[in-house]
Formats: C-alpha cells, structure tokens, sequence
C-alpha cells in the first residue's frame, strides 16, 4: 500500500471509530443485558498471533510477502459499548523472490498499538479497529549484482479485525490492514 494511499484507510477507520464512539455514548445504559457487549472487559489482557501476507513498508518487494505477527494489549478504558486496549505488537514480513537472482526482503517491526473493541451482542465475538506506530529494522539483498542494505524506517499502522472466543479465554482471530501484516489469521488468547 503506498503512502498516499494509506491516509485515506486511517481517516476511515477512525472516522468509523469516532461515530461508532458517539452513537455508543448517546446509548448509554443500553449495556445491562438487551444492547451491545463484548467479551473484552476492563483489566482483560490480550494476546493474539497470527500468520498471513506480510505488509510491504519500504516497496521493494516483489509479489506477495510471508508476514506473522504478535499483539499484547490491556483494556485500559470503557469507551461506550466497548473498551479501549493499549498495548505493543512484534512481528515481520518476509519476501524471497525471483525479480532479481536470489533476492531476498524482510522488515522487523515493533510497535505501540491502541483498538477500539465491541462485540454486537453475539456471544463470544470481538471486532475492533485500531491504530499503530513503531519503527521497523528493513533489509534487502541480491545477487547478480551483489547487493545488500539496511535501515530503520518509520512503521505506521492501521488496522480491523475480530476475534471469535469459543471457550471465554481462547479463540480465533483474523486482522487487516496495513500493520506488520496486511492480512493475517491466528488465534487469541485472554488473560484476566
């Protein structure tokens, strides 16, 4: 996803985010068994891991990359319906190609992350979006003719997903967006 492109996707999301906000806090009370709930509650820890197709942050990928990533979040504060969780996330992308003999990328990131998560009042399910930045650790190398560099670069994110709870601290998740992965699905785990 290119940079000009990328603007557009946050300003969605969060103009989704800030109107789902408003609408939730002008329903309040609405939260006592007939309106919107979520499995994810104050003081819940978060942890989710997945696999999918990395996030191309510098562009000089060729085709599809391998990425896989890990999310630890807290639920700090009720927003609404739904809670808002603070937390950091580790992971990379991963390419190997032919566009040159023997080409070779990858980009390591970790970053501080912050969703919005609701459940629409089906038992078990957990939807959120959300906000990322961080720095990422990029190299790339080929032959033909030999070449390598790396460098550090700034790694904004943004991204939705959902999380189906099938017992009340385990389930399965999937994410997308443009944030170490562009799609990825895995599973979650819930601490209390």
């Amino acid at each position: 996803m290119k940079k000009t492109q990328f603007i557009p996707v946050i300003l969605i999301v969060l103009g989704i985010s800030a109107s789902t906000m408003t609408f939730a806090q002008t329903h309040r009370g609405s939260h006592s068994g007939n309106g919107p709930v979520t499995p994810v509650e104050l003081g819940d820890i978060i942890v989710n891991l997945g696999v999918g197709v990395g996030a191309d942050y510098k562009g000089d990928n060729y085709g599809t990359a391998f990425g896989t990533k890990i999310a630890l979040e807290k639920a700090m504060w009720q927003a609404g319906p739904g809670v808002i969780t603070i937390g950091g996330e580790l992971g990379g992308s991963f390419y190997s190609g032919d566009y040159y003999d023997n080409y070779h990328a990858q980009t390591i990131v970790a970053a501080v992350r912050a969703a919005w998560h609701y459940g629409w009042q089906v038992p078990g399910l957990d939807t959120y979006a959300g906000v990322s930045a961080g720095l990422g650790f990029h190299h790339y190398s080929y032959k033909n003719p030999d070449y390598s560099h790396s460098s550090v670069i700034p790694a904004p994110g943004a991204f939705v997903g959902a999380s189906y709870f099938v017992t009340s601290n385990f389930g399965f998740n999937a994410e997308a967006g443009y944030d170490i992965t562009s799609v990825q699905i895995g599973l979650v785990f819930k601490l209390n």
